[in-house]
């Protein structure tokens, strides 16, 4: 079974303004499916998602998990 590329950085949070996921740009249906995506639909998606990114306005309020895991480890690690 090979790997399947993923997008995703543990930042998991809807903006809602724009609708896509503050770390790797991807809607929830995107995200939902994205096991089930043929390899070219992913390709796809992963081609928007640097436009995408620069629409998201705002950073998520809480702590993400990377910062999270980051600070347990004792290492500095901004997102």
């Amino acid at each position: 079974m090979s790997a399947i590329e993923s997008p995703c950085i543990l930042v998991c949070s809807i903006d809602r303004t724009t609708g896509y996921c503050f770390g790797c740009g991807r809607t929830q249906v995107e995200i939902g499916r994205w096991i089930a995506m043929a390899p070219a639909e992913r390709r796809a998606v992963m081609a928007e998602l640097p436009a995408r990114l620069e629409t998201v306005e705002r950073r998520p309020r809480r702590e993400t998990r990377r910062t999270r895991m980051a600070r347990e480890r004792g290492t500095a690690e901004t997102d």
